[in-house]
């Protein structure tokens, strides 16, 4: 009987969090070495730098590669000759090291796990509870697969329950379009098939833990029926011309992975769930002898990919941005942002609309001004403001109309806005300007300033008010209405068509 102590999976368990906060697989950052050489369009490829060169920095400097530092998802395949010795569950246990992960003074991660969510929604401040899924096999060691999903690609998770003839790729090429760029492309589609509604979606999350080996696969051919749907799919979402954060360009997916189970004979349940630019999972086994550490990998692996602000990029001095500026933006052009910007999400507005409709006063002035969407993690040592990359702008499209009669003249997130915001943008004349996700750190580099103004009570989801300095983003929606999210796919998509190109796998 091999026993397991507490102790011992709880530092575990605490190590692997921390690990992959700053480190990436590096089976994802070869894939997208490949793809960024590979890459035709100057917006994806650029986009693909931001990434590459924000990963690197994260494994040098021991910080979030996303300020999103995720839901804690745990697979655990316990052998029947191990015993827990512990008082507490195993669920209790395993939150420990999610506890102290999230928790550790050296590299704290945001807290994003909210309690009672479909009312108070309050913070558990410690990242807690994981998510677990336990299976009872045959052995004497804890087989143990560790990640952490952010809410952007976990938000745009899709099911459906199809008749046994309805044909998954069909599904697959219509879902990814609705899907936008809010799950930070390129990454992974994990597919389960099979099952029952539940299990499928168990089975495409379990899917994710997998290696990239799209390249091998294609290199040698597929061996079954499961591999040729992956290689499909794999081919048939990259010709869509979505590109990495939805720029277009020629890789918008790195890989598929397919894991499928049997299932009623009037079903076939199909869930899909992507995995983003910042793809996070480890695995280790406990075998009785102590904690497990992983293995750093080594910096020379990474791609030698060192983003720059582009020279052509338009420099704007926010302090004094007029509407008159703003409406000499076009979609396409990049922008490097100067003086104070203010920030707020999800909380930050529904506060301000429920102290709107009550006729309070708001704590800050929008007027002229420009806002961030982002939650960024606490800073550590001498720095300003931890990882802050943004969040994604279409959760906060139903309050667009209402921030712009505040007298805002351009909003900052990530991936695409809907049909409504980008109306209201248009009619206002204002802007939407899209930065990088999965480029956190990087991103935080260009902020020298940072102080709560408003809302201090809602943690990182307060009101700040940032110090920026060469922020880089992209103008995703222009004052006439211009979106790049539906112009530029359009375009790259025509353009595969055409000239035949081939997406790197």
């Amino acid at each position: 009987m091999t026993v397991i102590t507490e102790a011992d999976l709880i530092e575990s368990v605490a190590d692997a969090l921390q690990f992959i906060s700053y480190y990436h697989p590096m089976d994802y950052i070869r894939a997208l070495g490949v793809a960024y050489e590979a890459e035709q369009s100057p917006a994806a490829k650029d986009a693909i730098a931001q990434i590459l060169t924000n990963s690197r920095m994260c494994a040098e400097g021991h910080r979030p590669i996303c300020q999103d530092t995720g839901i804690v998802t745990i697979f655990v395949k316990w052998g029947q000759d191990c015993r827990l010795d512990s008082t507490r569950s195993l669920q209790e246990v395993v939150d420990e090291g999610v506890r102290k992960a999230y928790l550790n003074p050296e590299n704290k991660l945001r807290a994003s796990i909210l309690a009672d969510p479909a009312f108070t929604r309050r913070n558990t401040k410690d990242n807690t509870p994981s998510v677990m899924h336990v299976d009872m096999v045959p052995g004497n060691t804890v087989s143990i697969d560790v990640a952490a999903k952010g809410g952007g690609s976990e938000n745009k998770s899709k099911f459906k329950m199809m008749n046994p003839s309805d044909s998954i790729v069909d599904w697959v090429l219509e879902m990814i379009p609705q899907m936008g760029a809010g799950w930070c492309p390129p990454g992974m589609l994990g597919i389960g098939i099979g099952g029952t509604a539940e299990k499928s979606m168990i089975l495409a999350k379990q899917s994710l833990m997998g290696s990239i080996d799209m390249a091998q696969l294609k290199a040698r051919g597929p061996k079954n029926d499961i591999e040729a749907l992956r290689i499909e799919i794999y081919d048939k979402v990259n010709a869509l011309g979505i590109g990495a954060q939805g720029l277009g360009g020629l890789s918008t997916i790195l890989d598929v992975k397919i894991f499928d189970w049997p299932t009623h004979a009037a079903s076939k349940p199909v869930a899909m769930i992507p995995n983003c630019a910042a793809t996070r999972h480890a695995h280790f086994v406990l075998d009785g002898s102590g904690p497990v550490y992983l293995e750093a990998p080594k910096l020379e692996e990474w791609p030698d990919v060192n983003w720059m602000p582009d020279k052509a990029a338009i420099s704007v001095d926010l302090d004094t941005l007029t509407p008159e500026v703003v409406q000499t933006w076009k979609h396409g052009d990049r922008l490097l942002l100067n003086g104070k910007m203010l920030t707020g999400r999800d909380a930050a507005h529904k506060r301000i609309k429920d102290m709107l409709d009550a006729g309070e006063p708001l704590p800050v002035d929008f007027r002229g001004r420009v806002i961030y969407y982002v939650g960024p993690v606490d800073p550590v040592g001498e720095e300003v403001v931890g990882p802050a990359g943004p969040t994604t702008a279409t959760r906060m499209d139903k309050f667009t109309r209402m921030m712009l009669d505040q007298g805002l003249l351009a909003m900052v997130g990530k991936a695409e806005r809907g049909g409504d915001a980008t109306k209201a943008i248009a009619e206002a004349k204002s802007a939407y300007l899209m930065a990088v996700g999965g480029a956190a750190y990087l991103v935080a580099r260009a902020i020298k300033g940072s102080k709560v103004v408003g809302f201090a009570d809602l943690g990182m989801e307060a009101i700040y008010e940032f110090e920026v300095s060469d922020f880089p983003v992209t103008v995703a929606v222009d004052s006439a209405g211009e979106n790049v999210h539906q112009l530029a796919p359009l375009v790259w998509r025509e353009k595969i068509a055409r000239e035949g190109l081939l997406t790197p796998a």
